[in-house]
């Protein structure tokens, strides 16, 4: 089973808010004859919450 780590740090400086995401992952692709093609293809959605939070 491939395994995807992710982190993430929020970082201000001055009035700026920074976000930075670092992914980490693997693919695999096996087969008995043949090609395989493994891609490391990833679908990413950031959103700004709006409101704060409590």
């Amino acid at each position: 089973m491939n395994h995807t780590r992710i982190k993430s740090y929020r970082y201000r400086i001055g009035k700026n808010q920074y976000i930075v995401i670092q992914i980490y992952q693997r693919a695999d692709a096996h087969t008995g004859q043949g090609n395989a093609l493994a891609t490391n293809a990833l679908n990413i959605q950031i959103s700004k919450r709006s409101g704060r939070r409590r």
